[in-house]
């Protein structure tokens, strides 16, 4: 049985590497990046106004107050996209908003609260405090100057990122290809959501989960039918999904059982397996195997169990098919609000759920068929093997949300 660590280095070392493609910045949301980005243009790209206000000389205004106002004549107006060809000259101004280019000349921008026009002379502006050099001025390159590195290969794209890349320009990216993966759950007792349920038999959950999960992790997720507890219907099942898919996630039929028979229909369709145990609590019955360059993951069936395996060893593995440099989840640190301890011999993944002042509590039932509990959890606590931490212990919480 492999420690955790091992079985995530072993299937690591057998993803393919990543193939890239090019795609537009609406559709890379979430896609890796597989290229260095600096920026082709300076932030802002010009001088401008960081307000609505009028552009002046400070030293014209030095000395401005409400009861002795400096008198400026105004030569412009400059809305935002425009520009003013002249140049300011000492006792002028120009009208300006947020964003408009700052004239020639001009080294400050007086906000429009601290002036007042005069009603029968509307070309004199009565500036009524004083401005310093630079104030109300964003200056070009401030924000981010040309050239600098604005991302790094192996980044996964979030909104923010696009965001600052739609301000340089920039229409496209090379990305990591999406591997597509199919999703298998297996078991008799399983039923579609809506069908009507007989005695013995469930609905079935891990089909949605896997799905749900493939496409959080920014892979392309085929649900494929749930297959019975036959081994001619698991190894046809397996083939339809190896057929046109990169890699398959079953879950189910994971285990040592009697009707346990993924390892055996995958080895009978010509996949070769590389480890099936995990010394990990939930999900000790873990498969992993290849098929030429194809991969198998099989996840155990109880619910729980097949969310933190996947968590755990399938999501870092499609990270690094796409390409991605961080596969880890993201964890913080926070103190527990009550004792918790794990008796057993093997690392527990238990669910828990920060509160609002927090602090880290159990999410419920740890047993691995409680949904229950993992609706309520919002993330995990890896447990070492008998352990028992007191409240106010910090400890290192892994997030999935």
């Amino acid at each position: 049985m492999l420690e955790l660590e091992d079985a995530l280095a072993r299937i690591l070392s057998a993803v393919p590497a990543p193939g890239s493609e090019t795609v537009s910045l609406s559709g890379a949301l979430g896609r890796v990046l597989l290229e260095n980005i600096r920026a082709p243009i300076d932030l802002p790209p010009f001088d401008n106004s960081a307000m609505d206000g009028y552009a002046v000389r400070s030293a014209d205004v030095a000395s401005a107050r409400a009861d002795a106002p400096a008198r400026l004549r105004l030569i412009g107006k400059v809305a935002a996209g425009a520009q003013f060809h002249g140049e300011l000259i000492p006792q002028t101004c120009v009208r300006l908003f947020t964003g408009s280019p700052l004239p020639r000349g001009a080294d400050a921008v007086v906000m429009q609260e601290d002036t007042r026009s005069v009603p029968d002379d509307p070309s004199t502006i009565l500036v009524l405090d004083r401005c310093e050099p630079q104030e109300n001025v964003r200056f070009r390159g401030e924000d981010v100057a040309r050239g600098r590195l604005l991302l790094s290969r192996g980044e996964r794209l979030s909104f923010s990122q696009l965001t600052l890349l739609s301000a340089t320009g920039l229409g496209q990216l090379k990305v990591g290809h999406q591997p597509r993966i199919g999703v298998l759950a297996t078991g008799s007792e399983l039923r579609a959501a809506g069908a009507t349920l007989s005695g013995g038999q469930i609905y079935d959950s891990n089909s949605f989960a896997l799905d749900a999960l493939v496409r959080a992790a920014g892979a392309v997720p085929v649900v494929l039918p749930v297959v019975k507890d036959s081994l001619e219907a698991t190894c046809a099942s397996l083939t339809e999904g190896f057929s046109h898919c990169d890699a398959v996630v079953t879950s189910g039929g994971a285990s040592v059982g009697e009707l346990d028979l993924v390892k055996q229909a995958f080895q009978q369709s010509g996949g070769s397996l590389e480890f099936w145990k995990v010394s990990i609590k939930p999900g000790r019955p873990f498969v992993f195997g290849r098929l030429n360059q194809k991969l198998l993951f099989g996840l155990p069936g109880n619910p729980v169990s097949a969310i933190v395996t996947f968590l755990l060893l399938v999501r870092p593995a499609l990270l690094r098919w796409q390409g991605a440099s961080d596969l880890s989840l993201p964890s913080h640190p926070a103190h527990l609000a009550e004792a918790i301890a794990n008796p057993g011999s093997r690392r527990h993944f238990m669910r828990v759920k920060i509160g609002p002042d927090g602090k880290v509590h159990s999410a419920g039932i740890q047993a691995s068929h409680a949904l229950s509990s993992l609706a309520s959890a919002n993330g995990l606590l890896d447990l070492a093997p008998s352990v028992e931490l007191p409240a106010g212990a910090l400890v290192r919480v892994i997030r999935w949300d």
